[in-house]
């Protein structure tokens, strides 16, 4: 695989691991039932796990920084999309191991019941969507996505830039090179409106071209 195409992969790895965290987020997780009550609670993933959106996020960014960044500047990036993948994969995996803590916000705006035990006691059954498991791959796929980066990393191509060239061109004798004045070569219509007021100042008729 060429550079150019190893960063390419990367990069939209990334971003797809970010969007599906990003998306799992705002997606029911689980549901709950209630003892001696009729409730079912759907609680999504704002709630089993807040903090997707700022890791989501902030992958997403990574993956334009990594596109424009230096060759040293990849390598922390890299690293950082690791660390990034990890966290998204533990925050999800806490969430579907324990999905009785996870629910417990929601029951608590519910029902105005808080503390573990007592939410324990309330809560008869959970079950869990697809969507943990899938933000968990989306995770492990953005850490894997920052360990080929920095692998790789080393044959990406660097960021391009375009300039304009700028040409002279000689006069027709060689000899002489024409040249555009340059600020402060020539007064600017300001200095010669102070120049006027001080003569009017003074007495003097600025219009008189004798002088």
């Amino acid at each position: 695989m060429t550079g150019r195409r190893a960063k390419l992969v990367v990069i939209l790895a990334i971003i797809l691991a970010s969007a599906f965290g990003l998306i799992g987020w705002t997606q029911t997780w689980f549901t709950a039932d209630l003892t001696d009550s009729d409730t079912v609670l759907a609680v999504s993933g704002q709630v089993a796990s807040p903090a997707l959106s700022a890791l989501s996020l902030a992958g997403l960014a990574l993956a334009g920084a990594l596109a424009i960044a230096g060759p040293v500047i990849r390598i922390v990036l890299s690293l950082l999309a690791v660390i990034l993948g990890a966290s998204i994969a533990l925050a999800a995996s806490l969430s579907l191991g324990d999905p009785v803590s996870a629910v417990g916000p929601a029951v608590t705006e519910s029902t105005g019941i808080a503390g573990s035990a007592s939410i324990a006691a309330l809560v008869e059954s959970v079950e869990a969507t697809s969507w943990p498991a899938v933000t968990i791959a989306a995770g492990i796929l953005l850490a894997l996505s920052g360990l080929f980066a920095v692998v790789t990393t080393r044959r990406w191509p660097g960021s391009t830039r375009r300039y304009r060239a700028v040409r002279f061109d000689a006069t027709d004798d060689g000899a002489e090179r024409s040249t555009r004045p340059t600020f402060g070569d020539e007064p600017s219509a300001r200095d010669r409106a102070i120049d006027e007021w001080d003569d009017l100042s003074r007495g003097t008729d600025p219009t008189d071209t004798t002088r």
